[in-house]
Parts: structure tokens; sequence; C-alpha cells
């Protein structure tokens, strides 16, 4: 025991109590579990049957939370992408009264975002028809932003061929006008269990702590902030962003893809302390499985 505590694995919070692992020893004892850490074949089906149960995309990510916080007894955390970095399955387009159009966008994992527009001229629906299978055709599996891109550049190269049809498409498919503010779903179970754990007894630290789960966009950026981390599921000890509470805190986090696109996030912010070869597993499984969805 001297020696670990010489060595900076362990440290005796005050005379009277016991000695507790450091940051240090976690990071030891992370790496050696994230080397061979294997899957429990009962957590697996467990979760396969949880995620079976959700009827919808959005209710898939809402249960993923939940099984992630069950997991850790911390946040479990998803993040979407903004619907522009969505990928496009299908789209369609519908005049609706008072020349206005229905614009209706069905995006990787059957996740769906309509939206009416008033456009600048008034359509016909074989117009619109015409429109909608031309990007159907020429740009499944993009994302918004990808089209309008390439539209722009092919009215660059070829305005008197493109003008019309790639114009009433930019129209129809602009992000601003469908509502699109670049924000992130973010999906969060959990608070109340990591809020009650003795880590945070201290209530300056459970206040800092609350406060980074109340914004959303605060969890975002901790949880995408490793877009560079060469393994598959990142592990970070000690979170610097949260100043009281995080040393306390662990984050555990993947990227799910839909090729070579990002498409959104998975984690776990968590007691530093907790089962991280359960954790990490879970964690790996559920970016695969949202990484395989956004494919069918």
């Amino acid at each position: 025991m001297a020696d670990l505590e010489e060595e900076g694995f362990l440290y005796q919070p005050h005379t009277s109590a016991g000695r507790v692992p450091t940051a240090a020893a976690y990071r030891f004892f992370v790496e050696e579990v994230a080397a061979q850490a294997t899957p429990r074949p009962q957590d697996l089906d467990w979760i396969r049957r949880e995620l079976a149960t959700a009827a919808t995309p959005e209710a898939v990510m809402e249960r993923a939370s939940r099984i992630l916080a069950d997991v850790s007894r911390g946040l479990g955390i998803v993040i979407s992408p903004p619907f522009a970095q969505t990928l496009v399955e299908h789209l369609r387009f519908l005049v609706i009264p008072d020349n206005r159009v229905l614009v209706v966008l069905i995006g990787s994992g059957g996740v769906t975002r309509d939206k009416v527009l008033r456009p600048d001229r008034t359509f016909r629906q074989e117009e619109l028809d015409h429109i909608a299978d031309y990007l159907n055709r020429q740009y499944s599996g993009w994302t918004l932003e990808a089209i309008r891109a390439n539209l722009q550049a092919q009215l660059a190269k070829d305005r008197e061929r493109y003008d019309r049809l790639a114009s009433d498409a930019l129209m129809l498919c602009d992000v601003d006008l469908l509502g699109d503010d670049g924000t992130r779903r973010v999906y969060v179970e959990g608070a109340a269990q990591l809020a009650t754990s003795p880590e945070f007894a201290d209530q300056s630290q459970l206040r800092d702590l609350l406060a980074t789960i109340e914004e959303r966009s605060r969890l975002v950026t901790l949880l995408t902030g490793f877009v560079e981390a060469p393994e598959p599921v990142h592990v970070e000890l000690g979170v610097k962003e949260i100043p009281d509470a995080g040393r306390h805190l662990a984050i555990v986090t993947a990227p799910f893809m839909s090729g070579e696109q990002r498409q959104g996030t998975v984690g776990i912010l968590g007691p530093m302390r907790m089962h991280y070869e359960r954790v990490i597993t879970a964690v790996a499984f559920m970016a695969e499985f949202f990484s395989e969805d956004g494919k069918n």
C-alpha cells in the first residue's frame, strides 16, 4: 500500500480515511481493461431486447441513453447529428393550399423531418415530383449539405442546362428554410442517479454537475471533443471542463458512422469508479448498432 501511494496510485483523502485510487490508478486499470474487454452475452441480449421495443428512431435513441445510464449508474447520452449532416434516404414535396409546399425528408435509420415552405414561386405537383425524382435518383445517401454544394457546383459549371431544376432543388433543400439551426438532438438519462452518488455529497460540486447536465451544449462539447482519438472507444478520466465536480468523473465515448461520415456520438458521463469493462463494451456495442442501423 505504501509503495502504491508513493508511486501515485493511491491517496488518503484525510487522516481518518482509507486509501482510495487516484486518477493515475484508474488510468492504468482502464488501459488494461480496454485492451481485452469482452461483452457479456447476457448484456448484449438485454440491450437488443430493450432496443427492439422502441417503435421509432427517436425512441431508439432515448432507449439507448437509458440503457447506457443503467450500465454505468451515470449519465447515458446519445447525440444525433444536425439534420443538415444526416444522410438523406428519400425526399418528397407536396403542394398544399395557398401555394405552400410540404417537404418530407427521411434520413438514415428512418429519422424523418417535415416542414411547410412558402417558396418564391408557385409550383405544380408535377414539377415537385420531377424535382424529387431527380434528387432521389442522384443524391440518395448524401447529406443535405453535400446535396446543396453539388447543386451549386452544377449551376456554376453549366447554368444554362441546370438553371431551373437546380435552382428549384436548392430552394426546396434549403436547411435554413427547413428550420435546421445546426443544433444536435441530445438524449440524456440517469441524471438523478448520478447526482445522488457519494462522490457528489459536496453541494458546490453537485451544483456544478447539475448545471452541466442542464446545459445540453456543454454535453455535446464534452462528448464530441475526441474526434481525432485513435481508439474506437475513448475513455477520459477527470473532466477538466467541469471545474469542481470533474475530478470525480469519467467520460466513455464513441462515434457512430455511416461509411466515412460521422453521424453522431454515444457515451457515458459517470463516476470515475465504475465497471469499466461493462461500460466500454456497452458503448462500443451501441456505436456499432447505430452505425449498422444507418446502413439499413
